[in-house]
């Protein structure tokens, strides 16, 4: 009798044991479709949002991203945008021309809006550190260093008969002279020596024969002063400084 009994208490600490460990055992489920619904509406909830900030329909930004997929994607940044995408694959005139004008409202805002920032910005510099200015340009490496000449000194400029990049030099080098105490000598290089097309030329330039007279501009031929001087380097437009320190090149640029 008491075996009895032992044999069925054992079992029922089976049942018991066996009871507890399902109550506290975790609760295994497989994944359901919830979340990746979840995740597919976020996902398309973006794309919404992404159009109407291009004020584009779902439709557009959907043939947007199927361009994107393919060899738009692959030529150009992934910087650009919608609207240039569907412009440049626009499916007809009506459609190229709609997108073009959206694109170009769009930057015409934008540039607007950085320009009207720029301007705050200038503002509160302005207020905030007065005449002080942003860069020193003194201090920029390679600046150069404006020459102020001394009456009696002179500029030698070589140019060419054909050279028409010439021209816009001697056009500021005429203007600068004409309010200085420095003379100008002209040498010019493809005359061959015939004093008609050095005439020609000065005239064709509006040089004034009242300012060859008194010496202020002398027009000569090169002769070959420009190969001595610049010991084979120069080549016209090519300008020099004159002073009693000797004949040295000197850029335009550098001139008062």
């Amino acid at each position: 009798m008491k075996a009895q009994a032992l044999i069925l208490l054992i079992l029922l600490s089976g049942v018991i044991l066996q009871a507890d460990a399902d109550t506290h055992a975790p609760i295994l489920s497989h994944p359901s479709s919830e979340s990746t619904e979840y995740e597919h509406s976020a996902l398309e909830y973006s794309d919404r949002d992404h159009a109407r900030q291009w004020h584009l329909t779902e439709s557009e930004w959907q043939r947007y991203k199927t361009l994107m997929r393919g060899i738009r994607g692959s030529l150009s940044p992934a910087t650009i945008s919608p609207i240039e995408v569907l412009g440049i694959h626009a499916e007809s005139e009506a459609d190229r021309r709609k997108y073009a004008e959206r694109w170009a409202q769009m930057m015409h805002d934008d540039t607007e809006q950085i320009l009207a920032f720029q301007r705050a910005v200038i503002q509160a510099n302005e207020h905030i550190y007065g005449d002080q200015p942003l860069i020193d340009v003194s201090l920029l490496p390679g600046r150069q260093q404006k020459t102020a000449l001394k009456p009696g000194e002179r500029l030698l400029f070589f140019t060419d008969l054909g050279c028409t990049e010439c021209n816009a030099q001697l056009s500021t080098l005429l203007t600068k002279v004409s309010l200085s105490p420095v003379g100008l000598d002209i040498f010019l290089l493809g005359t061959e020596g015939r004093n008609e097309a050095a005439r020609q030329w000065a005239r064709d330039h509006g040089i004034q024969g009242e300012q060859v007279r008194r010496k202020t501009i002398t027009i000569n031929h090169d002769n070959g002063t420009l190969a001595r001087l610049s010991h084979n380097q120069g080549q016209p437009p090519y300008l020099m400084r004159q002073s009693p320190e000797g004949t040295h090149p000197i850029g335009l640029g550098e001139l008062w």
